[in-house]
């Protein structure tokens, strides 16, 4: 009979080989189906190792193979499958899965459908690989690869300026990351000899390999000063944006510092900035939702707002709630997405949330569903969201914290209820404020079948996934009531609040000019003008005076100046204005031809 480790080691490898089966023939002009099918299998593969886990607890299994040889440092093959793998693999391929089958709808007459789905696969199959990485080597290259991979799919309608504008913006701040990886990569190699995990993890931290991480983390999961990129990946088809936003790109900065946390847990300074970093994170982008009015923006922005109460968990010394929230958190965003995606289509494709209205009678799935992934995302009790966010906000209101981060996770809390209220009451309901000649129809199973399934991943995940994931973690109990409450209190006071003023303030667009700092093109415009200008400028500068008062002076007026000075200081000792000088010289010059001659 094999060992547990075994079964789960194989059926996970197993797993991850479904996946990769399919790229071995891309020219097949059922790929798409071939792709889904494979996801779907590896869904199903991946379920033995989860029930394994949560029958027997706690177990790790790791593969290593040698790579080469540097002298000081060996480089290998690791793979590594505990806690962390064996739940995220589950719940990443069932909403790939999801998103794959919706996108068979979504992109049946594009005519590149193939080479579509063939990147979606290989973006996951990248996800995959960081997950399931064992040294920062393997880690490394599922990060570069789920970047490329982002830029392949946001620029997807690459003829249009903003597609190819937003791939490159995410490349370019995704690469400002990478420079804090390989700074850290770079230090372990040079000081460590190793890349393995377990041995950097047992090894005592170092303030510059830990900010490191961080900026790589900050980068690739959008926080503050790294966040305009999130949005304007909207750009790409929506079924790219459901699989980025969900159990992709955007958590890989997330889930690298959980891999690294031993370290952090040990430096209160990293921790102080996860923290303050990702509270203001989380408020900025949830102020930020409350304006916009596309829907996808919005949805984008609570992606970010979401990810800094990641990292928040991350800056409470607490990465199990931190990955609790990844979980959770795949579910209603992918749902949400493929919910925008559907209301877009029918609606040819209009995105302005204040263009729509009343479509609970033409979409009923699809509003429902978006009523509930809204509901989940503002932490309504008993969906996927409460039990992770929740339990996020608890464990900040009994830790000795910086009260300033606890007040914007507060605030931002309330901003999520009130930017999810204006979405569901803007999309759903009230009159119909759209072109009435439109052909809405949500009556296909590539469609229903994803959202029921995501559906009840959001109401179900939660509860399953704290009973697996929490049991070997402490919870306080001993908290007094209001501190309890206090995020469900906030939450529906907000909501509630929010539901009353909406005819007051949401009739229209607003006109006030303080609105346009809320706009997205601002922080750009600040940010990318400001660095441009600066980098101009410095160039200029730098090109004026290695032209004009080095190249120039050097090899005009100095280099003539030089040149001429010597001969002409020759001819002037000649010069000395004294007959009998001149009368020496011509005779010596007489006596010199008449013995030539």
């Amino acid at each position: 009979m094999p060992s547990t480790h075994v079964i789960v080691f194989v059926t996970t490898i197993s797993s991850i080989v479904l996946i990769a089966a399919p790229l071995m023939n891309m020219g097949s002009k059922t790929f798409h189906l071939t792709a889904k099918n494979a996801v779907k299998n590896a869904f199903f593969t991946s379920i033995p190792p989860l029930a394994l886990f949560m029958f027997q607890g706690q177990m790790n299994s790791s593969a290593n193979t040698k790579w080469f040889s540097l002298g000081v440092t060996n480089l290998s093959l690791t793979t590594q499958f505990d806690m962390y793998t064996i739940i995220f693999l589950p719940t990443a391929f069932l909403v790939t899965w999801s998103i794959l089958e919706f996108s068979i709808w979504y992109m049946q007459i594009d005519p590149h459908i193939e080479q579509f789905f063939k990147y979606l696969l290989i973006f996951l199959l990248a996800m995959i690989t960081l997950v399931c990485a064992g040294n920062l080597l393997i880690l490394f290259a599922g990060w570069e690869g789920v970047g490329i991979m982002s830029f392949l799919l946001i620029g997807w309608y690459h003829a249009r300026s903003d597609a190819a504008t937003a791939a490159l913006q995410a490349v370019l701040y995704n690469r400002l990351g990478d420079i804090g990886f390989l700074l850290a990569f770079c230090w372990l190699v040079k000081n460590a000899q190793s890349t393995e995990l377990p041995y950097i993890l047992s090894s005592p931290p170092n303030t510059i390999l830990l900010a490191g991480f961080i900026a790589a983390a900050a980068s690739k999961s959008a926080q503050f000063g790294f966040h305009p990129w999130l949005a304007s990946a909207m750009e790409g088809p929506t079924p790219v944006s459901a699989l980025l936003h969900s159990s992709t790109m955007v958590v890989a900065g997330i889930f690298l510092l959980i891999r690294v946390h031993p370290l952090l847990s040990q430096n209160s300074t990293a921790l102080t900035i996860c923290l303050c970093l990702g509270a203001l994170s989380t408020l900025f982008a949830a102020s930020y939702a409350l304006t916009q009015n596309d829907i996808k923006k919005i949805i984008a922005y609570s992606t970010s707002s979401q990810l800094g109460l990641m990292m928040v968990a991350i800056g409470l010394n607490l990465p199990h709630l931190a990955f609790f929230h990844i979980s959770t958190h795949a579910f209603f965003k992918a749902m949400l997405f493929l919910c925008s995606g559907l209301i877009i289509h029918s609606i040819n494709d209009e995105q302005d949330i204040r263009k729509m209205g009343g479509l609970q009678h033409a979409l009923p799935m699809t509003t429902t569903c978006l009523s509930v992934g809204s509901f989940a995302l503002m932490g309504i009790p008993f969906l996927a969201g409460f039990y992770s966010k929740d339990a996020i906000i608890e464990a900040a209101n009994t830790s000795h914290i910086n009260s300033m981060a606890l007040l914007m996770t507060l605030i931002a809390t309330a901003f999520t209820a009130i930017y999810s209220l204006r979405l569901i009451y803007f999309t759903s309901m009230m009159h119909p404020r759209m072109n009435p000649i439109l052909s809405c129809d949500e009556n296909d199973s590539r469609v229903l079948n994803p959202l029921a399934r995501l559906a009840t991943g959001t109401i179900a995940a939660g509860l399953l996934i704290s009973s697996i994931s929490l049991s070997n973690h402490p919870l306080t109990h001993s908290m007094p009531t209001h501190i309890k409450l206090a995020a469900l209190m906030i939450t529906l006071t907000a909501f509630i609040t929010a539901y009353d003023v909406t005819k007051i303030f949401w009739a229209g667009p607003p006109t006030d000019y303080w609105i346009k700092k809320y706009d997205p093109l601002f922080l750009s415009q600040v940010i990318h003008r400001a660095s441009s200008n600066t980098t101009l400028n410095l160039a200029w500068y730098f090109i004026t005076h290695l032209m004009e008062s080095i190249m120039m002076k050097k090899m005009g007026p100095s280099h003539i100046e030089s040149s001429q000075l010597p001969p002409i200081k020759i001819v002037q000792l000649t010069q000395t204005a004294q007959i009998k000088t001149y009368l020496s010289i011509l005779f010596i010059t007489l006596v010199c031809v008449t013995l030539t001659l």
